[in-house]
């Protein structure tokens, strides 16, 4: 039997697109003789579509879709992901499902079991889960059809109380297939392999897994769907953050051992690609191709129109630079090296008169009290209004710059510097940042050394260096771990022999600047924690505060 996985990029409800996609995936099969094209998890819809779910139109144009792509199958026979109806009189109003498509028509629907609801995961807020289990038998095989999280019930700390491939293994199938919408994050490659070969191990079987691929607003599919023989040797690996369509003979799965010795990319290209990645299809998908970011001749905005201009080409990243009084002057000489080495546009844009200006207005109001925060901010707003000003005159997206170091602690300008349509750093440590910079550079030197060497400053006031207000990011960001990833309190980080003063020093911090990450663009995710859909936290608590 020949198999082929479509791992393709979907576009949340653009059944147009989406459908165009599948029929040519299933024509290419066709064309190479395949018996069975293999989509990912609610190809049809796009994943995650929350709460279009709740929209019986919605729902009824992924179930239209479905039965035109059927009569295409006539020849080849497709596995495709949907939502489909509950039509039981009790229970929640879908079924996550998987269509098994030949001879021109629908012929069975198998709904997913185990329904994440964690970190970025909803599942049970729409999705019935499933209570019987069959194989599909095809072509004289027997398939165990699966969804995503019904193969992860597998590790040592189990979520749920029931095993899907448990319930099929009576039926004796012949091998697994698991269609899956499984998001980045830079520990996940990992952890997804080695669910896969417990599995394949488990139950002895050859194994077929297709994922998603592209960005989904914050949410990046990094692919790598991969096909395993029954002892749990990777046997092929598709491409990460392209698409890809691959076709495997299952007799060959069946009995060669691992193909290759995988060279994985480090995480920190990983972490770069899915940056990319992400900002390519955040602007693609809203028909956008245009960016406008401030360069203040810092690390962070450096690696972000870097990135940008890899995602969208150099032409279409627009640095604006707008120097202060109290600019330094590497500041503005290290941004125009950068947009030198790259052929960026750009402009400067002193933001000196401005300030001045708000500073008249605000002097008898403000009763001569001393410099503080509220100047600090004014410039910080006085340069947000300015590239927002831009990009609705000329139709570009601001790309946010501030890294997640930052939005941690709440080191950052409401309406000012946390302005933005996307922000591209926001789940990036610093300490991350720095390891980016010097990947970008691998080759030759695109960022300015000295932009990374020199330390960190907003450059608000005179000599101002990010250590005047934070602690180094070198334990910063290791208590930060400890504290969002981990989720360990302060009692467990303390042991860790972290100082008891900082650390809850920091997680004060984090728990009372709450409300300025609920007002910040989305935040491209490459973490197994990150702010925004995936971390739910209330804002009027005491908690650590």
């Amino acid at each position: 039997m020949k198999i082929a996985l479509a791992q393709l990029n979907y576009h949340i409800g653009d059944f147009k697109k989406n459908i165009k996609k599948i029929l040519h995936a299933i024509q290419r099969g066709e064309n190479n003789g395949v018996d069975l094209v293999v989509f990912s998890e609610l190809t049809i819809s796009g994943y995650p579509p929350r709460d279009f779910l709740e929209f019986n139109d919605f729902v009824d144009e992924c179930n239209l879709a479905v039965e035109e792509i059927a009569k295409a199958c006539t020849q080849t026979a497709a596995i495709i992901g949907l939502p489909t109806y509950n039509h039981n009189a009790k229970g929640k109003p879908l079924f996550n499902s998987a269509a098994f498509l030949t001879g021109g028509k629908v012929q069975s629907l198998t709904h997913k079991t185990l329904l994440p609801n964690y970190d970025i995961f909803d599942e049970y807020r729409y999705f019935e889960p499933n209570t019987s289990f069959t194989v599909i038998k095809f072509k004289g095989k027997k398939i165990a059809l699966t969804i995503c999280e019904d193969l992860w019930n597998i590790q040592d700390n189990p979520l749920y109380i029931l095993n899907p491939m448990d319930e099929l293994m009576p039926e004796h199938p012949d091998f697994i297939i698991n269609i899956a919408a499984s998001p980045f994050n830079y520990k996940q490659v990992a952890i997804r392999e080695e669910v896969l070969r417990k599995n394949a191990v488990k139950y002895g079987l050859p194994l077929f897994f297709v994922n998603h691929v592209g960005a989904q607003t914050e949410l990046l599919f990094d692919g790598g769907s991969l096909v395993m023989n029954k002892a749990g040797e990777i046997v092929d690996e598709m491409k990460f953050f392209e698409e890809d369509f691959q076709i495997y003979t299952l007799e060959e799965i069946a009995n060669v051992s691992r193909k290759n010795h995988l060279e994985r990319p480090t995480e920190i290209a990983l972490i770069h690609d899915a940056l990319v990645m992400g900002i390519k299809n955040y602007f693609g998908k809203l028909n956008f191709n245009k960016a406008i970011l401030g360069l203040s001749g810092g690390i962070d905005s450096a690696v972000t129109s870097v990135l940008a201009a890899k995602a969208l080409g150099n032409e279409n990243v627009y640095n604006v630079l707008l120097p202060s009084q109290f600019s330094s002057s590497h500041s503005v000489f290290d941004s125009l090296q950068l947009v030198e080495n790259l052929k960026m546009r750009y402009d400067i844009i002193n933001i000196e008169k401005a300030y001045d200006a708000f500073d008249y207005s605000l002097k008898p109001y403000f009763k001569g009290l001393r410099f503080n925060i509220a100047e600090e901010n004014l410039q910080a707003r006085i340069r947000g209004v300015i590239l927002m000003a831009l990009s609705n005159k000329f139709g570009y997206i601001l790309l946010n710059t501030s890294n997640k170091s930052e939005a941690a602690v709440g080191y950052g300008t409401l309406y000012g510097d946390m302005n933005g349509g996307l922000s591209v750093l926001g789940d990036v440590y610093k300490t991350q940042i720095f390891e980016l910079a010097k990947y970008i550079n691998r080759h030759n030197e695109i960022i300015p050394e000295n932009i990374i060497t020199k330390p960190p400053s907003a450059e608000l006031h005179p000599n101002q260096k990010d250590s005047d207000s934070l602690p180094d990011y070198a334990i910063l960001d290791k208590i930060l771990f400890e504290y969002i990833e981990q989720r360990k309190g302060p009692k467990e980080i303390i042991a860790l022999k972290y100082d008891e003063v900082l650390v809850r020093r920091i997680l004060k911090l984090v728990n009372t600047t709450e409300y300025k990450r609920y007002q910040t663009p989305p935040m491209l995710r490459i973490s197994q924690k990150a702010f925004g859909m995936g971390r739910r936290m209330p804002i009027v608590a005491k908690y650590l505060s």
